[in-house]
């Protein structure tokens, strides 16, 4: 008798526990529907007020845009030159100070008259370079191939000075359209007057000179050499390259040598001729933009910032109104 009463205990305590879990998931969907439920009175009860604060808070934002006036922007790609960097980042904080401080003085000094500093700032920054993994996995792959050559140092030493001069972005804000492309460009003059690097660029510039003028009378002496050996090897009727040239001291070069100097020569007037058209200032002005209006974001705009603002401020008085309410019954 006891062995046939205890399954059927045991379903009958199988079923209460299943029935005990339905009805608390019963009630945990009937607590989040009354919760809704209440949300959506709630919002239904306070629609008119709502939808004034929003109203409200749009015309305001409207009025302050009409009245606030716009502010505009130039950009400016610059590139320092000769280990200029420094001195870059130097001279605009100390153009900054000099914004802040409000030194009339200092910017007469540079030609600019009648300066307005509301809204007036200037910042910089460097310009990021996008990386590719891919390119650059492909890059150092062809490399490979000019290993224990001597066109691997002139590639690396290309890639090193590339890399360890960056370009820079100069931001100039201002009000005033018409007057901030002035200040910019009186700024970039001020910028390119320090004498310490001027002088520098200029004896830069007379060793690049003097280096390709050397380079072409060597050319010239390279190409004499070619020359003469063509027409001596057109008398012989030979076609080898592996010949000798028997030069005035009696040494013998390789005519293959000689080509190849001749091509390092011919590089090297090539890279001297960059140098002289990069090197013309301390920090050369790579791109000059024209006066743009600064765009802010979209939370920063006030149309739409002051009504989220009296939103939020209702709903948190709203909030503690009832916490207020709550407390008193607890009491």
């Amino acid at each position: 008798m006891a062995s046939n009463q205890t399954p059927s205990t045991q379903n009958n305590s199988d079923e209460i526990d299943l029935g005990q879990l339905f009805q608390l998931i019963g009630r945990g969907f009937n607590a989040i529907f009354r919760w809704i439920l209440r949300v959506f009175l709630y919002l239904k009860k306070n629609m008119l007020l709502l939808i004034g604060l929003v109203v409200v808070g749009l015309a305001i934002g409207y009025g302050l845009n009409q009245i606030i006036s716009k502010k505009y922007k130039t950009e400016v790609i610059v590139k320092p030159q000769i280990e200029s960097k420094n001195y870059l980042y130097d001279v605009v904080s100390e153009i900054q100070s000099n914004i802040k401080s409000k030194d009339t003085l200092f910017f007469k000094s540079i030609g600019v008259d009648n300066i307005d500093f509301d809204g007036l700032n200037i910042e910089i920054s460097r310009v990021a370079e996008v990386g590719n993994s891919e390119s650059d996995l492909k890059y150092l792959e062809l490399l490979q191939t000019f290993e224990n050559t001597d066109a691997i140092a002139d590639i690396v030493r290309a890639e090193l000075q590339n890399k360890s001069s960056f370009n820079h972005r100069i931001t100039f804000y201002y009000k005033d359209a018409s007057f901030g492309k002035v200040f910019a460009e009186k700024v970039l003059s001020y910028i390119n007057t320090n004498i310490y690097f001027n002088g520098l660029l200029e004896v830069y510039r007379s060793n690049a000179k003097a280096r390709i003028d050397e380079n072409q009378k060597l050319l010239t002496q390279v190409d004499q050499i070619i020359t003469n050996y063509t027409l001596g090897l057109a008398s012989k009727g030979s076609t080898s390259s592996n010949e000798k040239i028997i030069l005035d001291n009696q040494e013998q070069v390789n005519i293959a040598d000689i080509f190849e100097y001749k091509t390092k020569l011919i590089r090297d007037i090539e890279t001297k001729k960059l140098e002289l058209e990069e090197q013309t200032e301390p920090v050369s002005i790579i791109n000059l933009g024209q006066p743009q209006v600064e765009h802010k974001s979209f939370f920063g705009k006030s149309i739409v910032l002051i009504p989220v603002i009296f939103l939020s401020v209702f709903f948190i008085l709203s909030a503690l109104v009832y916490l207020n309410k709550k407390a008193k019954i607890i009491k």
